[in-house]
């Protein structure tokens, strides 16, 4: 089985934002396959589906950013999962607005959802699919920046790469993660 954790904060507030790009790869995915969610455990909204011949379970945790590795680490222990089974969903303030960039392990970067999972889960060595949203211009702190929503223009780059993140998750269930790495690291 493997699981992949779309990062964000629960509630209306937060939908749409920066912080939450995570959920939208999620719920492009479940939208596109028709699924529902219907269950509710691991402190977040999951899904339980066969996709491209794979057992996958898609976590969105609703736990509040900073305490994600909470769900994950519940999830990961009920279904016995190893780490490397586990591919976390995340915006990144480094990396261009659309931008993705797929990697098998690595720090936290200044994330605090990717530091309580790796101080959950014990090891650094997780797949993760960075998102970039950029960073803010001017006098804008990190916070306000994070927590408001994609302008206009920024939305026209992030719609197709909300897309090409869900086909690199759906690439996970039909070969090793390195290989989906060398095909969406272009």
């Amino acid at each position: 089985m493997k699981c992949i954790v779309g990062l964000g904060n629960p509630g209306l507030k937060y939908k749409k934002t920066r912080h939450n790009i995570g959920f939208q790869v999620i719920d492009h995915i479940v939208e596109q396959n028709g699924w529902k969610y219907k269950k509710d455990k691991f402190k977040g909204h999951y899904v339980q589906e066969n996709w491209r011949g794979e057992k996958v379970l898609l976590l969105k945790p609703q736990t509040y950013m900073n305490l994600s590795g909470q769900s994950v680490r519940e999830a990961v222990d009920y279904f016995n999962l190893e780490p490397s089974d586990v591919l976390v969903i995340y915006d990144d303030l480094d990396l261009p607005t659309g931008k993705i960039r797929l990697r098998q392990k690595g720090g936290h970067g200044g994330h605090n959802g990717i530091r309580d999972i790796i101080n959950q889960l014990g090891t650094k060595e997780f797949n993760r699919l960075r998102f970039g949203i950029d960073k803010p211009e001017g006098e804008q702190s990190v916070v306000d920046y994070v927590l408001g929503k994609f302008s206009k223009a920024e939305q026209q780059s992030v719609n197709p790469s909300i897309e090409e993140a869900a086909r690199a998750c759906e690439a996970w269930c039909e070969k090793p993660f390195l290989e989906v790495m060398n095909d969406f690291n272009q």
